[in-house]
């Protein structure tokens, strides 16, 4: 069998963006700015990103929508970009999720108010197995933030676990990341799947959480070395190929092979960065990619941190996506940062 093209499973979200002047205290006021809709989480993000480098890729979308005016917003999103919708199922009588991101306009800083809606029903019976088969590659996301993929599943740990698997006994290869929150609940849900993983794709603070390792100093700086250390204890966990975490300061990976690099990401100038929204999403985009392309390790983490800086670029998730040829010459527009740089955007 012939394989193309890349599948992603996973939220499916309405961002709605307010950009704001500051955060206020409990019962203070700040100002809002300007305010912009723009699709978001993982299924639209990363698949948005990859349309946008490369519109002539195959790529499948599998999620779940409400019937209403959001999830029409959706659907004429992914029509647009060129995306395959046949995955996406509409939900009779469930809102379209939604979040309210507060972007703080000096800083790019977030917060996030999420309604999970339709995604939080989205579950195995809506993936269509002998399509996602045909495919080269199968990325999913967010772990921690797909409420019927996080339950337990007494074989496999979680029915995350359990679906990975069974895409992966198919012949694809498979790949995952997770939504960043606070609690203790990263180790017990997304553990399970990484042994079912040939790429495992996250921030450095969800990695650390997964591992139990911090990797930040008390100055904020990052720990180079800690940052090693979860590399290798996420692919102690099962991860088949390869890890790689990313940070402001850039990516880190580490292959099956034993092969460790970081790549700093690029040195910004004062006033190119309008929002972080989807940064992230960008950056896992530009790996997916780089491996798909069958890209050197050093060019695949270029292409990623250059994905995230075209992000940074604009306030919504999407609209500072590029081509391909266009991230690589911004990449070599900007310098890459020195290490150890403390200013932080989380991506």
């Amino acid at each position: 069998m012939i394989r193309d093209g890349i599948a992603v499973a996973g939220n499916l979200i309405v961002d709605y963006v307010k950009m704001v002047d500051t955060y206020a205290k409990p019962g203070m006021l700040c100002n809002i700015l300007s305010r912009s809709q723009s699709p978001g989480g993982c299924g639209a993000n990363t698949l948005g990103s990859i349309a946008a480098m490369d519109p002539k890729l195959p790529l499948w979308c599998c999620g779940c929508i409400g019937d209403d005016e959001a999830g029409i917003y959706i659907q004429n999103f992914l029509k647009e970009y060129g995306i395959n919708r046949d995955g996406v199922r509409v939900k009779k009588g469930c809102m379209t999720s939604f979040t309210d991101v507060m972007t703080v306009q000096e800083t790019g800083e977030r917060t996030f108010f999420q309604a999970r809606g339709a995604n939080a029903v989205f579950g195995p019976e809506d993936l269509n197995l002998e399509e996602i088969g045909r495919r080269r590659m199968f990325h999913m996301g967010y772990a921690l933030l797909l409420d019927c993929f996080d339950q337990e599943d007494a074989e496999y740990g979680t029915v995350m676990a359990r679906t990975l698997a069974k895409v992966q006994s198919l012949g694809v290869k498979t790949s995952m990341d997770v939504v960043s929150e606070d609690g203790e609940r990263f180790a017990r849900i997304v553990k399970p799947s990484l042994k079912y993983c040939n790429y495992f794709i996250a921030n450095e603070i969800e990695g650390g959480r997964i591992a139990g390792i911090e990797p930040r100093e008390e100055n904020e700086s990052l720990n180079r070395e800690a940052l090693k250390e979860i590399c290798k204890a996420l692919m102690e966990c099962g991860v088949s190929d390869l890890v790689v975490l990313h940070a402001p300061e850039g990516g880190a990976y580490l292959t099956k092979n034993g092969e460790y690099g970081f790549v700093p990401s690029l040195k910004l100038p004062k006033g190119y960065i309008r929002g972080s929204v989807g940064a992230g999403d960008a950056f896992c985009a530009g790996i997916l990619y780089g491996l798909y392309q069958e890209y050197s390790m050093e060019q695949t983490m270029v292409l990623a941190n250059g994905a995230a800086a075209a992000n940074l670029s604009e306030p919504d998730s999407l609209s500072g996506l590029r081509p391909v040829a266009d991230i690589f010459r911004l990449a070599e527009q900007y310098p890459q940062r020195a290490h150890g740089i403390k200013e932080r955007f989380a991506l």
